[in-house]
């Protein structure tokens, strides 16, 4: 089986400025994001990406404005030699309706689990709100909670190689 790192994208991967980053101008990374995701890689970690982007449900923003602010995180990453293994998002917010893809609930998770058969007992997810970090510890993988848009080196001391 897989492992794999988890990762909340706002506060995560790229800084979160405001309530929501829903436009590629203005997607900044977290700081030295694209090396700390290279030595993941380079232990042989598998990578994803879950979000909730509930600005959909409010219409604050649609799904083309978040699959073109996701394309452009992809390539950054890319352009670094990051792949990763899925980018999943909710587009649902509790305000609006409830849904099970949406983080506290695990159906992102338990999708990516199983589609690249990766083992929960030997991953991790990386968030910075205690809803990224719930499911994943009701699914056996072990949750970093961080503070939002910080380098998350220090973490990597704690992730098995």
């Amino acid at each position: 089986m897989n492992r794999a790192v988890f990762l909340d994208r706002d506060g995560v991967v790229n800084m979160e400025l405001g309530d929501y980053v829903w436009k590629p101008e203005n997607f900044i990374l977290c700081p030295r994001i694209l090396e700390n995701l290279q030595e993941l890689r380079d232990r042989g970690y598998l990578l994803a990406v879950i979000t909730n982007q509930g600005g959909i449900a409010k219409g604050i923003y649609t799904h083309e404005d978040v699959n073109s602010t996701l394309n452009h995180m992809v390539s950054l990453c890319r352009e670094a030699g990051i792949e990763f293994v899925e980018v999943m998002y909710s587009p649902h917010h509790d305000t609006v309706g409830e849904s099970i893809s949406r983080k506290p609930d695990s159906l992102m998770f338990e999708r990516i689990l199983y589609k690249h058969n990766i083992d929960p007992q030997k991953s991790f997810m990386i968030g910075d709100k205690e809803r990224d970090i719930i499911p994943a510890e009701k699914l056996g993988m072990t949750g970093f909670l961080i503070e939002k848009n910080v380098d998350i080196e220090y973490l990597l001391a704690k992730i098995p190689a």
